[in-house]
């Protein structure tokens, strides 16, 4: 298969682009700069320059491929909610492009939007948009399927880990060093799923070679990681205390993130590895943090 992947230079996208090169596929990646086209090459995909906002440039990609892999997302949370509102834009144009075809869509959500405090499973859906934004990407994925594209959602949990991690564990480390201290909210009983990259890129692949009949998967290796034990081993990597600190304080530790330290969302992945026969192989979260050169 020829599988167009946006966001193939990012943390998740270049491990998908690497997992379908060792399957034997071709791979079209969207990248900005020239140093990510570089090393798309040096890897052995194709490469196209672009935005993933040009969307008339992303529709010809697609219509050029067997298979549409998007991972791209501007993470920038000053300005979150239009992020959110940018990617549905970005889901229907690429569904425009692969219209009255069986070609795969795989668009990448959160576990996170469905903070319910329980196990969740591929059969829950999260609120609506208006009142959790990143919520668009599956609703503009939803919109796709009932206009007869083959759409399938991919939800990653929190903590996507693994060496060139630039996601929630480095920044909570980075709060840990400026603060002199590692904290988590209240007893620390909330959990957090995690999944190794590499993990996660072979769920996708297993997606657009089987194209099955489910059309939501979690890709999660560890269901449920109580925050205090990320806590306490971010602490124990930078040799500062680790404490609990009550809600009215989150914000004076946490900032903006605090949100995300106290969310609690366990997840399932059994119908995903039911499904597919995916089999998470890595070493899990705080095994990763030790010894993968986090601190």
């Amino acid at each position: 298969m020829r599988v167009f992947v946006t966001g193939a230079s990012g943390f998740v996208g270049s491990a998908i682009v690497k997992e379908l090169l060792q399957a034997g596929h071709q791979v079209l990646g969207l990248v900005r700069s020239d140093s990510a086209a570089e090393a798309l090459i040096k890897a052995g995909a194709e490469v196209h320059h672009g935005n993933i906002n040009d969307l008339e440039s992303i529709k010809k990609c697609a219509a050029q491929c067997d298979a549409v892999i998007h991972t791209a997302f501007n993470h920038d949370f000053t300005r979150y909610k239009a992020n959110c509102e940018d990617d549905r834009q970005v889901i229907l144009a690429l569904g425009e492009a692969l219209a009255s075809s069986d070609r795969p869509l795989v668009v990448t959500s959160g576990i996170g939007l469905l903070n319910y405090g329980r196990p969740v499973t591929e059969n829950d859906t999260p609120p609506p948009s208006d009142k959790v934004p990143r919520a668009a990407s599956e609703e503009a994925a939803k919109v796709m399927a009932e206009q007869g594209v083959n759409t399938y959602i991919v939800r990653l949990p929190p903590s996507v880990h693994g060496q060139g991690d630039h996601g929630f564990i480095p920044l909570l480390i980075g709060t840990s060093k400026e603060k002199g201290q590692s904290a988590y909210l209240g007893e620390g009983n909330n959990h957090w799923p995690a999944v190794h990259r590499f993990d996660a890129a072979v769920l996708y692949r297993l997606i657009v070679e089987k194209q099955p009949a489910q059309k939501v998967f979690h890709a999660v290796a560890e269901e449920g990681i109580p925050f205090r034990q990320i806590a306490t081993t971010i602490g124990q990597g930078l040799h500062l205390p680790t404490v609990s600190i009550d809600v009215q304080n989150a914000e004076a530790h946490f900032g903006w993130f605090q949100y995300f330290a106290g969310i609690d969302c366990p997840a399932s992945s059994e119908q995903s590895r039911t499904i597919l026969g995916w089999e998470p192989a890595q070493t899990g979260l705080l095994e990763n943090m030790v010894a993968g050169g986090y601190f």
